[in-house]
């Protein structure tokens, strides 16, 4: 897939399609406007460009423009942070010779303190994921609050790329996702927004070009989203869970990126101090760590590494909510 002149050139036109005039402080009189949001030579005027410099631009041809021009562009589309950094790995990507080998995709490999950092995280859930939402690596607690996900991986047919749990994966493709986050569109939407930096970013990682091709074809929804060229950077904030074991969560989570460790981040998640979500952790918690009866690959407990762990079977709970997708 990589970047092109299309992904340039769509991902700025939806931009000035969604600042209007009066975002912009650009009287329009009343009259009838032809396009959604500002024209070329508004944003042009806005960023201190001729029309035809500005139109050359939104056809996709990055190459050689600079940084200060960037960053009046920018400007001038009102972008939030994710968008500035996603036009900026355009660009970087535009004015990268084609003869210079692409950069080497992210360490997969989760180096073995961060490993112990994980399982010494107790009472927090914990887990490290890369830019193509693949689980590295999580702690029992982890595993355990993610363990729809991690059987999902488990339960993936021939053909599914790689052994990895994938969040992504697991949003649009396996039909218990809706149960499982309350919040399901939301989080679908904001995944969506987290790959699509992560391939203004990387545009040469065959894995991540692979997952979403494949996310496209088989979820209208994906398709929709992903069409859609919004681009979000993960930080902090709150997820709703329905668990199959602890019930219903609303956890905090914080990211930490790994310096030594390019692409790969640290996620915690926490409760609120004297919350249900609290005695609903510590109860997950007590419940991953007794004994399992049985030793199944994927399921929750058992370890930080990832995949293949011993841990509990996972227990069958009736579960009134219905999944809302019509994608599939």
């Amino acid at each position: 897939m990589g970047v092109d002149r299309d992904e340039i050139r769509e991902f700025l036109i939806s931009r000035r399609a969604k600042i209007s005039p009066e975002q912009a402080a650009i009287p329009s009189y009343g009259e009838l406007r032809r396009v959604p949001g500002l024209r070329r030579e508004e944003v042009a005027q806005l960023a201190g460009v001729s029309t035809d410099y500005y139109t050359r631009l939104e056809r996709g041809s990055l190459r050689g423009v600079s940084s200060a021009v960037l960053e009046a562009v920018a400007a001038a589309l009102q972008l939030d942070e994710a968008e500035r950094t996603h036009l900026m790995d355009l660009a970087r990507t535009a004015n990268t010779p084609a003869r210079r080998a692409p950069r080497r995709p992210p360490q997969q490999r989760v180096r073995p303190g961060v490993v112990r950092l994980l399982d010494a995280m107790t009472g927090v859930v914990a887990l490290v994921q890369n830019g193509r939402s693949d689980v590295l690596a999580a702690n029992v607690l982890g595993r355990a609050l993610y363990a729809e996900v991690f059987n999902s991986a488990a339960r993936s047919g021939p053909g599914t790329p790689g052994p990895l749990p994938n969040q992504a994966r697991y949003l649009f493709l396996d039909p218990n996702a809706g149960d499982f986050y309350p919040d399901w569109r939301a989080i679908a939407a904001t995944t969506v927004a987290m790959l699509r930096l992560e391939t203004g970013r990387n545009p040469h990682d065959r894995a991540l070009n692979e997952l979403v091709g494949g996310l496209t074809t088989r979820s209208n929804l994906f398709a929709a989203l992903w069409a859609g060229h919004d681009v979000r950077i993960h930080t902090t904030g709150t997820k709703r869970f329905h668990h199959p074991v602890a019930g219903d969560l609303s956890l905090q989570y914080e990211t930490l990126h790994l310096p030594g460790d390019e692409g790969q981040t640290l996620f915690t998640f926490t409760a609120e101090p004297g919350s249900a979500s609290e005695h609903a952790l510590a109860f997950l918690a007590s419940w991953a760590a007794t004994p399992p009866d049985t030793a199944a690959a994927g399921d929750p407990a058992g370890g930080s590494t990832v995949p293949g762990m011993r841990s509990h079977a996972q227990p069958e709970t009736a579960n009134p909510r219905k999944t809302e997708r019509s994608h599939d």
